[in-house]
């Protein structure tokens, strides 16, 4: 499958979460959460269904596919992962750390998303087991 824009990521991930919260998607909850035009979300609807992502249909609910929900999970992994490595590790604010996760999510590489992963377990392992790194870590950002 093609690799999705970084915008239909944006609407598969909000609409995963919309499913997992609700059981279903609306177009007028996606365009307020997304903070775009309801015309803008029907676009991206119509190109999450060509692509067999999700179940839509004007005025009905929207449901995400087989296929759609495990790419909605590996979209939500890395931004949670990335959110967890901004907050735990480089200590930033919580929404701060929200919106860089969005940015890097899209961009980063299978390769570098891995490195990410195993370098952030290790660090917040290492540090559980280890205080005075844990508070040293903490100290180089105040």
């Amino acid at each position: 499958m093609e690799k999705l824009s970084s915008s239909l990521e944006d609407y598969l991930e909000t609409i995963y979460n919309e499913v997992q919260k609700n059981g279903f998607a609306k177009v007028t909850d996606i365009s307020k959460i997304l903070n775009v035009k309801k015309a803008s979300v029907t676009g991206a609807l119509n190109s999450l269904t060509a692509k067999k992502l999700i179940n839509y249909a004007p005025y009905s609910a929207i449901t995400l596919t087989a296929q759609g929900e495990e790419l909605a999970k590996e979209i939500f992994k890395r931004h949670e992962t990335m959110a967890d490595f901004f907050s735990k590790l480089l200590h930033l604010p919580p929404e701060e750390a929200a919106l860089n996760a969005c940015k890097m999510e899209h961009i980063m590489s299978e390769e570098m998303f891995c490195r990410i992963t195993k370098f952030s377990e290790f660090i917040q392992c290492y540090a559980a087991e280890n205080k005075d790194f844990g508070k040293k870590i903490k100290e180089l950002y105040n």
